[in-house]
C-alpha cells in the first residue's frame, strides 16, 4: 500500500507526536530527596534504616531513590540536618549512638563518624550556623548535650547541662524529666528544649509530686557555646509537651501539648526570654506529636497521632498567632496512614509536605497551596516505609534554590 506524501508526513507527525507525549509522561523532575528513619524489620532488635526518595516536582509523588542504609544502631528515633544540607545526623535510641551522614547531590548518604552516649538520645538539632549539635538524651533523668561541628564532623561534648526542676522548687529537684524535644533559634542565640515531669503526670503508674508537669528549657548559647539559663527558665508548658518549633525571625516558639491536644506560643524576647502568647493556647488534633514550619515562615504544620492527620495554620507575621488553615474538604484535618509522628516540608519549592506513619509503615504525601496553606494529597500516597518510621526530613536535590526568609 502507498501512502501520499500528505499522508506520510501526517504519519509522521502523528508518531512525533506520540513519542513526544510518552517521554514527557516520563520525564521526573526531581526537586528533593525525602530520607525517613524507620527499621529493617519488625522485632524489637531490629537494625535501623534510612531510606531515601526523589521528589516529582510537578505531583509531589514520591519514589525509591537510593538504596537503603543502615542507620549506624537500632531504633533510629530522631534525625536533623545541616542548613548546608550535606550533612544528617541519626540518633538511635536503642544503641545509644548518633550517626552523621553526608550527603551528595544525588541523594546518596555515606556514614561519616559517629558518637556514643550514656544515655539515650530522643532527640536533636543543628543551629543554623552549623556550628553546633544539640542532642537532648535520657528516660529517666534528662540532658542537654552540645557538640561542635567542623565540616559536618562531630567533636567532643563542649557543654553538657541536666534538666531538673531545681530552679523552679528544692522539692521538685528529684523529680522525673523526661526530654521530648529541642530547637534552636534560627539566629543561633538560644536553644530550648521540651519535658515533661513523669513525677507529676504518669498515666498507669504512680506519681509523688505536685509540680507543674509540662516545661521549657531555656539556654542562651555564648560566644564559646556555653549555656546559660535563661531568666525565668524552665518555662511552663502544658502537661506533655511533645515537640516544638521556631521561625526564621526568630520570634517565636510553638509547643505542641500531647495529653491536652494544644499548641501553646511564646513570644521571645531580646534577652531569649520566653513570654505566653495572650491568646493562645491554641486548639489541634488529638496527640499532637510533631510541627513544622514552611521554609517562608508563614504556615505550620502539626500531626495528630491519634486522629490520623495533620493540621494547618497560617502564622500571623505581626504577633505569632496561628490560624487554623481550613481545607477545600471543610475540614481542618487532612488525612494521613496511621499514627503520624513526624512532619517536613521540602525546602526547594515549600510545596510539598511529608508525614512519616509510625504505624502505617508509610509516608504520607500533600501538595502545599502556597497562596493558602491549604493541603490537599499528592498521587499513590502513602508510600511504603520500612517498619516503624518515626522521623523524616527532606533535603534539596544538588543545588537546587531553596525557600526562605531573611529575618
Amino acid at each position: 500500500m502507498k501512502f501520499s506524501k500528505l499522508s506520510q508526513l501526517a504519519l509522521v507527525s502523528a508518531i512525533g507526536l506520540l513519542v513526544a507525549t510518552l517521554l514527557t509522561a516520563c520525564q521526573l523532575v526531581t526537586i528533593d530527596f525525602v530520607y525517613v528513619a524507620a527499621s529493617a524489620g519488625a522485632s524489637a532488635g531490629s537494625a535501623g534504616q534510612i531510606y531515601g526518595y526523589a521528589v516529582d516536582a510537578q505531583s509531589g509523588a514520591i519514589r525509591s531513590a537510593v538504596p537503603a542504609i543502615s542507620s549506624g544502631g537500632t531504633n533510629p528515633v530522631a534525625m536533623a540536618m545541616t542548613s548546608d544540607y550535606y550533612n544528617i545526623y541519626v540518633a538511635n535510641q536503642g544503641s545509644k549512638t548518633v550517626v552523621h551522614f553526608t550527603v551528595s547531590d544525588s541523594g546518596t548518604l555515606t556514614q561519616a563518624d559517629s558518637i556514643t552516649l550514656t544515655t539515650a538520645p530522643v532527640s536533636l538539632t543543628v543551629n543554623s550556623a552549623n556550628t553546633y549539635l544539640y542532642v537532648i538524651s535520657g528516660t529517666s533523668s534528662a540532658t542537654l548535650t552540645e557538640y561542635p561541628l567542623s565540616k559536618g564532623t562531630i567533636g567532643t561534648a563542649t557543654a553538657s547541662v541536666p534538666l531538673n526542676l531545681s530552679a523552679v522548687s528544692a522539692g521538685y529537684s528529684s523529680d522525673t524529666i523526661i526530654p521530648t524535644g529541642v530547637t534552636v533559634l534560627a539566629n543561633n542565640a538560644a536553644v530550648y528544649v521540651t519535658a515533661y515531669d513523669q513525677s507529676a503526670y504518669n498515666p498507669g503508674g504512680s506519681t509523688n509530686s505536685n509540680a507543674n508537669p509540662g516545661w521549657i528549657f531555656g539556654y542562651s548559647v555564648g560566644s564559646s557555646g556555653a549555656l546559660t539559663a535563661t531568666s525565668g527558665s524552665p518555662y511552663q508548658a502544658g502537661v506533655k509537651p511533645s515537640a516544638l518549633a521556631t521561625e526564621p525571625t526568630s520570634r517565636f516558639i510553638f509547643v505542641t501539648d500531647y495529653a491536652s491536644n494544644e499548641l501553646i506560643g511564646y513570644s521571645v524576647l531580646s534577652t531569649n526570654v520566653l513570654t505566653f502568647m495572650i491568646n493562645g493556647p491554641f486548639k489541634t488534633g488529638n496527640e499532637p506529636t510533631s510541627i513544622t514550619i514552611d521554609p517562608r515562615g508563614i504556615y505550620m504544620y502539626i500531626t495528630n497521632s491519634l486522629d490520623n492527620t495533620v493540621s494547618s495554620y497560617s502564622i500571623s507575621l505581626p504577633n505569632g498567632t496561628p490560624s487554623t488553615i481550613v481545607s477545600a474538604t471543610s475540614t481542618a484535618g487532612n488525612t494521613t496512614d496511621t499514627d503520624p509522628v513526624s512532619v517536613a516540608v521540602e525546602p526547594s519549592l515549600g510545596r510539598f509536605v511529608y508525614t512519616a506513619n509510625h504505624l502505617g509503615n508509610s509516608i504520607s504525601g500533600f501538595r502545599l497551596n502556597p497562596e493558602t496553606g491549604a493541603l490537599t494529597t499528592t498521587q499513590a500516597t502513602p508510600y511504603p516505609t520500612g517498619a516503624y518510621p518515626m522521623a523524616v526530613i527532606a533535603v534539596p536535590h544538588g543545588n537546587h534554590a531553596t525557600q526562605s526568609i531573611t529575618p
